[in-house]
């Protein structure tokens, strides 16, 4: 006779089908994740807003990396006979004050205020994203703690504040500046970030994850922050323009970057002279415009992105 099947022992079946369920649901939590991130792909290719910021963005990057692709002249090579010359042939933009060619000087320009806005927007989306995942995720004791720290670098100024420190720093160049920005940054993408965590713990495949004695680490990284994560990339594209502003801003100030450091806002700081504008207007004018496109590309792309992962506007 064949052999007869042990019936499974008590509780066994219960087990297997809770495993097939979760199966079930994290199968179809990352198909969902997949269309969220596949649906947008195919809005943001058919927007013509992001592909003219994207393309704007692109070359921004490029010449920022490999500036002598379309400057030949060095940034601090100057001849003070030419000074505040108007543009001539093979120097489109004219001279600066020192003499300086204003078009190379506005390509080499875009690499440390780039490199700036890059470099505190990846720090203030890790800290931030940190701190507000953490909160969102533990809740209680640790929410409460995390929420009140958020709340009082929130009610820092970020320029007053970035004037305060960057005053007692000594050291200069682009480091000071990220740091500064990226530590007085954070509370906003925090704030996003917690709230975003909450909501996506709250889904049934984390549930389903908890039952089945999934680690607290596991369930944040793979089961919530993937779809936590959306919100927090859209502010950190908005949020990079602004920083690239801030930086300009903080360099007209006198405490940001400064020479021989080429940036739009240390070119900007020395041609605010109103005399020098009035004479020589093209000083300001070109790397004041380079600033308000890039910071625009910026915005513009972040509002793509932001319409595009946001399902309640599709």
């Amino acid at each position: 006779m064949p052999d007869r099947k042990e019936p499974a022992p008590f509780g066994a079946q219960e087990e297997a089908s809770a495993r097939a369920l979760t199966a079930g649901t994290a199968t179809a939590h990352t198909e969902a994740a997949r269309s969220l991130w596949s649906d947008a792909w195919h809005d943001l290719r058919r927007n013509p807003i992001f592909v003219l910021s994207a393309l704007l963005i692109l070359f921004l990057v490029l010449i920022s990396l490999w500036p002598s692709l379309i400057a030949s002249r060095s940034p601090v090579h100057c001849e003070l006979s030419r000074s505040l010359e108007g543009p001539t042939a093979g120097h489109w933009f004219g001279f600066d004050t020192q003499g300086c060619d204003v078009y190379t000087r506005t390509v080499y320009g875009a690499r440390a205020s780039i490199a700036v806005g890059v470099c505190a927007t990846l720090g203030v989306a890790l800290l931030g994203t940190l701190v507000g995942s953490l909160a969102g995720f533990y809740g209680g004791f640790w929410d409460t703690l995390l929420s009140r720290v958020t709340d009082v670098f929130f009610g820092i100024p970020m320029v007053l504040g970035a004037i305060v420190f960057l005053s007692m720093i000594t050291l200069r160049g682009i480091w000071p500046v990220v740091l500064v920005i990226a530590v007085l940054g954070w509370p906003q993408i925090a704030r996003i970030a917690r709230g975003s965590v909450i909501t996506a713990k709250q889904n049934d495949y984390v549930q389903a994850a908890r039952a089945l004695g999934a680690s607290n680490a596991r369930m944040l990284l793979r089961h919530i922050m993937p779809n936590a994560i959306a919100p927090v990339i859209v502010m950190a594209t908005i949020v990079l323009g602004t920083f690239i502003a801030l930086e300009a801003t903080l360099s007209y100030l006198g405490v940001g970057l400064r020479p021989p450091t080429v940036s739009w806002g240390v070119d900007i700081s020395a041609a605010s002279d109103g005399m020098q504008f009035r004479n020589a207007p093209h000083i300001l004018l070109y790397p004041a415009a380079a600033l308000s496109v890039t910071v625009l590309a910026f915005i513009m792309l972040g509002d793509a992105v932001r319409d595009a992962l946001d399902p309640r506007l599709r």
